[in-house]
């Protein structure tokens, strides 16, 4: 599964925290409720933690249907394939984030999804005043995707953080938020 090097790391935690397991714990055959005694309320807990984690939702039909921890990262792959190819299939959109301070740089890759535009927006607004993000998206990007990502983090223009939008080829799409 391609997410699964994605997804899995992030739901290891989630699940170790939620349940009080250690992360050695989490084996794709251990059952949550048999082995790791999770009952109906603690794996209502467990998917809204994942739905806030990665940022969409997952139903109950999905949640009843999941028996083992391997079962839960599979389930969560294919909810946040789904979530992040949208409407028409299109695939996850890659942004490579860019934080620059005085202090030095942050880079993170992503998937551009609700939780790793809180997490850069967090970071970026933690940073330092006179700081600069720099969002570097796949280069088919198309205007209306910049435009739409560009949109999204205008509002730490006000903030005293620069943000510039490119296609991966370079700056040549770039535009400030704080401008």
């Amino acid at each position: 599964m391609a997410l699964h090097w994605f997804v899995e790391p992030r739901l290891r935690h989630v699940v170790a925290e939620t349940l009080g397991v250690d992360l050695a714990d989490l084996r794709p055959d251990v059952s949550l409720s048999d082995d790791l005694a999770a009952d109906s309320l603690d794996l209502a807990e467990l998917a809204v933690r994942v739905e806030s984690e990665f940022g969409m939702a997952v139903p109950d039909r999905v949640m009843d249907s999941i028996g083992t921890y391997g079962d839960f990262v599979r389930a969560a792959a294919e909810l946040f394939r789904g979530h992040t190819a949208g409407e028409l299939g299109e695939p996850p959109v890659r942004i490579r984030a860019r934080l620059v301070t005085s202090r030095g740089e942050l880079v993170r890759a992503d998937v551009l999804t609700p939780y790793a535009v809180e997490t850069i927006s967090t970071d970026a607004l933690f940073a330092a005043h006179d700081t600069r993000l720099e969002l570097s998206v796949s280069g088919g990007a198309d205007e209306a995707l910049l435009r739409r990502i560009r949109d999204e983090f205008a509002w730490l223009g006000e903030r005293g953080v620069e943000v510039l939008v490119e296609r991966e080829s370079g700056f040549a799409a770039s535009t400030s938020a704080a401008a």
